[in-house]
């Protein structure tokens, strides 16, 4: 794991906007896994802008979305698709085909990443995996357990997730979610870990020692060729 230490979050997210285009310019059809909520964004942006001037970068650039809350209407502001739509599908204009998602809100969710899981069966290797850190030490909605699901699954959310952002102000939490597996984000050729917030002082503390568990799923990136861990100074 290649740790890199910034002093502003701009500074980060621009670093990683770099890596991504970077793999873009060496593959025209990138398949990228995207994570949702505050740590990414910055990224998202910058490659937002990026877009304005050189469009032609993203025409064939493919988006798998890591994981989504279960239960939310599609266009629910706390939903994983509304905000892949508002941060990165709608300004790369990235066309249906060119996109894999979770529905929000499938009558079989256990169906649904059966579904997911055979396309990405079918499509190819993810190339890049942007993910964030949990403040339970997650990614995806891949929980810290006595065990860990190596493909697309339905997961049932700890009470730290159903504290996330996006959904703490909701009256009804979502009580599960689908997500990509572990096997599923550690056959990506690359990964970007981007760990921003608060609250996550002790876990990053954790994730640092390289002891790899199941309690701590991110340790598991410690098995990975190629992991970028990009994070502030004061983390």
């Amino acid at each position: 794991m290649n740790n890199l230490f910034f002093d502003d979050y701009r500074d980060m997210s621009a670093h990683a906007g770099h890596i991504v285009l970077s793999e873009l310019k060496k593959k025209k059809d990138l398949r990228i896994c995207t994570a949702t909520g505050n740590s990414p964004t910055g990224t998202y942006e910058f490659l937002a802008r990026q877009y304005l001037n050189h469009p032609e970068l993203f025409k064939e650039l493919h988006i798998v979305k890591l994981d989504e809350w279960g239960g939310l209407p599609d266009t629910h502001p706390g939903s994983c698709e509304h905000y892949l739509q508002e941060h990165l599908l709608k300004p790369l204009n990235i066309s249906n085909d060119r996109y894999t998602g979770f529905s929000t809100n499938p009558q079989n969710a256990r169906l649904e990443c059966e579904r997911i899981q055979q396309k990405i069966e079918n499509d190819g290797l993810i190339d890049l995996c942007i993910l964030g850190l949990g403040n339970n030490g997650h990614i995806g909605f891949n929980e810290p357990d006595y065990h860990l699901q190596p493909f697309c699954h339905v997961a049932q959310l700890s009470e730290a997730s159903q504290k996330h952002g996006m959904v703490k102000d909701l009256d009804i939490k979502p009580s599960f979610g689908m997500t990509l597996g572990m096997q599923n984000i550690l056959s990506a050729k690359r990964i970007i870990l981007l760990i921003y917030g608060t609250g996550k002082e002790e876990v990053c503390s954790k994730l640092k020692k390289k002891i790899i568990t199941t309690q701590l799923p991110a340790t598991f990136l410690w098995l990975h060729p190629k992991v970028d861990c990009l994070q502030l100074k004061s983390t």
